[in-house]
């Protein structure tokens, strides 16, 4: 059972990965080695360069997220920041899963945890 439910959290990761991404950026730029630790420090789950650099490339194409080099170091980074279209995205996408969750809670799934919150809606304004 429990090798089930981590298989049901990367599923749920994998969709809402691009969200995720734009929720760290929107916090402080960042480079792609240090977007693919924290997710994995924060949700306990790996995705590799192989799935994170095409998804940054594509929400770069997007213009959710702008690019640049940053030669200050011993090694050149690709730094990426969070772009006016990309906050936009970021903030109708939190509304959208809070619409889901709600609609889940009217059917009776009011026991599914976000952040240790339950899905109810006196708990939806303290999701973050």
């Amino acid at each position: 059972m429990r090798q089930k439910l981590r298989e049901v959290q990367i599923k749920l990761m994998r969709g809402l990965l691009d969200l995720v991404i734009l929720q760290f950026l929107n916090v402080n730029p960042m480079h792609g080695y240090s977007i693919i630790t924290s997710i994995r420090r924060n949700f306990g789950v790996y995705f590799g360069p192989s799935t994170i650099y095409p998804l940054l490339g594509t929400l770069e194409e997007k213009g959710y997220i702008k690019s640049q080099w940053n030669l200050n170091n011993d090694r050149p980074r690709k730094v990426y920041s969070l772009t006016p279209e990309g906050s936009n995205l970021l903030n109708g996408t939190e509304e959208s899963l809070n619409h889901i969750c709600r609609r889940l809670t009217s059917i009776g799934l009011n026991r599914i945890p976000i952040n240790g919150n339950n899905c109810t809606p006196k708990n939806l304004h303290s999701l973050p």
